[in-house]
């Protein structure tokens, strides 16, 4: 039984550590959030007109093919602006507004894309939210790294006293996440880079520069190991 204690016995004394590992590296993929607008005088204008808007964006973005990964629809709405107070209030105009996201995996598209879109008439761009994904083998490596700091740092406690390992009692994954976790768009992280965009000029403009913005990967795991008794 006292061998199932946490602080282990005189004959199998145990060491706990922690390991970390923090690795920078590229993003994979980058977000855009892209609000589509209209407006008309009575509902079935500004509905057409939106219509029209919306089949613009989502034609543009789709001509860019494998460098959009995801392209997807996330809210619309059409209401009207009221003019007028009580028994004589009516809706002189109606306001219409689509959302969508997309998602690319060639930056150098990225720039480009961005500014065609915010080049629209009544278009507002959002981003871009820099991530990588849930299944990147950078969260593996971290945790590899990780377990090996383990493994290190109990060594050189067992050596500090004279003595080695004897076996590995336990291992507690403490989480290996992303510090920029993958955004649900309009959100973003706090300190992440944020850039809106509304077409208003009617000539082309120059595609923007965008740098990608690196990703904080870190790991952390608890680790028992047991050691041959040491001698004191």
């Amino acid at each position: 039984m006292t061998s199932d204690l946490p602080y282990g016995t005189a004959e199998a004394p145990r060491v706990a550590v922690r390991g970390e590992a923090h690795l920078e590296v590229d993003p994979e993929v980058a977000r855009i959030a892209i609000t589509v607008g209209a407006r008309g005088k009575d509902r079935r204008s500004a509905l057409e007109d939106l219509t029209r808007r919306n089949t613009a964006v989502t034609d543009l973005v789709k001509t860019y093919g494998d460098a959009v990964e995801k392209l997807e629809t996330g809210s619309f709405s059409i209401s009207p602006e009221l003019s007028g107070h009580g028994k004589g209030e009516r809706a002189r105009a109606y306001h219409g507004r689509v959302h969508l996201t997309a998602e690319l995996t060639d930056f150098t598209a990225l720039g480009e894309l961005t500014t065609r879109l915010a080049d629209l008439e009544l278009t507002r761009v959002d981003g871009p939210w820099w991530a990588l994904r849930p299944d990147s083998p950078a969260h593996r490596e971290a945790r590899r790294q990780a377990v090996r700091e383990a493994v290190q740092r109990a060594r050189e406690y067992a050596d500090a006293l004279g003595t080695r390992l004897a076996a590995l009692v336990e291992l507690a994954d403490l989480g290996a996440e992303n510090a920029s976790p993958y955004p649900a768009v309009p959100g973003t992280r706090a300190g992440a880079p944020r850039m809106a965009f509304a077409a208003e000029a009617t000539e082309a403009a120059p595609a923007l520069d965008l740098e990608p913005q690196r990703q904080t990967v870190t790991a952390q795991v608890n680790a028992r190991f047991t050691m041959h008794p040491p001698q004191l």
